[in-house]
């Protein structure tokens, strides 16, 4: 193959929203797309009618455009090419691939609990394998309903897949490379139900067919279908695709993880609204199961698509360590620090953009953060983005910053405003004393400070943590007298007052 013809898809099923495992396995195929210079095709598997929705569908185009993951062909519906699936079906029963199967629901049911009563295995024995056409002809014409099962060829027949193994059906996987699955395992599976309905294993490599894809990216969970696409794709005599099984994502406990079992902490949508930058969970995304060659934890968009390979994708699967009763590492600790490490240093107009819907939604934006306090603005997101993880952190933690109606937290008042009772005199003194300073620079400010507690014989550090404490309602945070400078002389000795109220 070469790269001018590579195809990959992304073809989640629509029962539920975008989860972390079905974002990551769609950035694969994007990033192996991007690199060779590919089609990414996104297509969406509506073959389950009754859990598909309109507004999950709606919920994975969000999400995949949220991060930014665009695709080149669809999205196409699973379900507008049920008449191809269908034919495929009538030419595998012409070509004496597959048969009808008139057993019903209750013999089914009845056989399976005669084997596990006799502690075997069940799998289908094949009774309407052996019908003549005479039985099948009269069987159609008393109108039972049939589903249609795909032949899987009999090893002790002498009918083994052209270029296998006798009795095993293999193939080569880019991840976990040798795959075999004896045929005697596989019983006769259904390809069609009793309404006309066809299933996931026919759907999907019909789809798969009529797409041209080249390579097949997707979960692990997918390896036990692959043996039986397989044999469909022989039977209808077409080319396989190149097959890579990417590890599962799973939870601290090592179950699969799902929306179901774990709530919105495991859907991009939970990211996007809790503030994450869409790269950022994508950078948090591809190391869940692949590694860099120098193991560095920071991938830009532009070296993830150089570098992306799936040989290096690991077959131990991966866990998403989430912590979701902790407020502050409310999801896994990594995802938290990439997102962080992307706020500490991505360009500061960039973040600006962000950060502005934010304080806006929050009733703290001021037009003039555009207009002549521009510089303010981007100097002051400078300042305080160092300890900040997501972009709800500017408008939660930052409000002091952006206005003067802001709460002391309950540990700086207690340690550093209510620790000498003589800071209910000293801090009115100070604003007095601040309001005078002229130039309002670093210098300046902190000379002030440290000569009012030089004269109230005051350790330095008592009085600065009372102003930190007092300014920003923050234990801890920015350098305090690159605080002061950005709030002003007024607006400094304002907040000094009012604290000094409180207590």
């Amino acid at each position: 193959m070469t790269d001018e013809n590579i195809r990959v898809r992304f073809a989640p099923s629509p029962t539920g929203y975008l989860h972390i495992g079905g974002a990551r396995t769609a950035l694969y195929n994007w990033l192996f797309a991007k690199q060779n210079n590919g089609t990414f095709i996104l297509r969406i598997e509506d073959t389950d009618v009754e859990r598909s929705t309109e507004d999950s569908i709606q919920a994975i185009l969000d999400g995949l455009k949220w991060l930014g993951l665009d695709w080149d062909e669809g999205p196409s519906s699973q379900s507008e090419n049920r008449p191809h699936h269908q034919e495929a079906a009538s030419r595998l029963l012409e070509s004496g691939h597959a048969y009808k199967c008139f057993c019903t629901q209750e013999e089914l049911k009845q056989k399976r609990l005669e084997a596990e009563k006799e502690k075997k295995s069940y799998g289908y024995d094949r009774t309407c394998r052996r019908l003549s056409a005479e039985d099948v002809a009269s069987r159609e014409a008393q109108g039972l309903p049939y589903v249609i099962r795909f032949k899987v060829p009999d090893p002790s027949l002498g009918d083994v897949p052209e270029g296998e193994a006798m009795g095993t059906v293999g193939f080569e996987d880019t991840v976990y490379g040798t795959v075999e699955k004896r045929i005697e395992d596989i019983e006769d599976f259904v390809i069609v139900r009793s309404d006309g309905l066809p299933l996931y294993l026919l759907s999907n490599a019909i789809d798969d067919i009529r797409d041209r894809i080249t390579h097949v990216i997707r979960g692990a969970d997918g390896l036990g279908n692959t043996p039986r696409q397989i044999l469909i794709y022989r039977a209808l005599g077409k080319p396989l695709p190149v097959f890579a099984h990417m590890n599962l994502t799973l939870d601290p406990k090592r179950a699969k993880i799902s929306k179901r079992k774990h709530g919105e902490v495991v859907t991009v949508g939970f990211y996007r609204e809790a503030g994450f930058l869409p790269w950022a969970l994508c950078n948090f995304l591809l190391l869940l199961g692949w590694s860099t060659k120098d193991d560095r934890e920071i991938v830009t968009r532009a070296e993830a698509i150089e570098e992306f390979t799936l040989d290096r994708a690991g077959r131990s699967n991966s866990v998403f360590d989430y912590r979701k009763g902790d407020p502050k590492f409310f999801t896994d600790p990594k995802a938290i620090a990439i997102n962080a490490e992307y706020i500490r240093t991505m360009n500061i107009e960039e973040l600006a953009e962000l950060v502005a819907p934010e304080l806006e939604e929050a009733g703290l934006w001021d037009p003039a953060y555009k207009a002549d306090r521009k510089e303010w603005y981007l100097n002051t997101l400078d300042m305080i983005r160092a300890r900040y993880h997501t972009l709800k952190d500017f408008p939660n933690l930052g409000r002091p910053y952006f206005s003067e109606e802001f709460t002391i937290e309950p540990k700086a008042m207690k340690k550093n405003l209510q620790k000498d009772e003589r800071l209910k005199e000293w801090l009115p003194e100070l604003a007095d004393r601040m309001e005078a300073v002229e130039p309002f620079t670093l210098e300046s400010t902190e000379a002030a400070v440290r000569e009012f507690a030089e004269e109230r014989e005051a350790k330095a550090g008592l009085i600065i943590n009372a102003v930190r404490a007092a300014v920003t309602g923050q234990l801890a945070g920015a350098g305090l007298f690159d605080i002061l400078v950005t709030f002003g002389s007024a607006s400094t000795a304002n907040r000094l007052r009012n604290a000094a109220q409180l207590l």
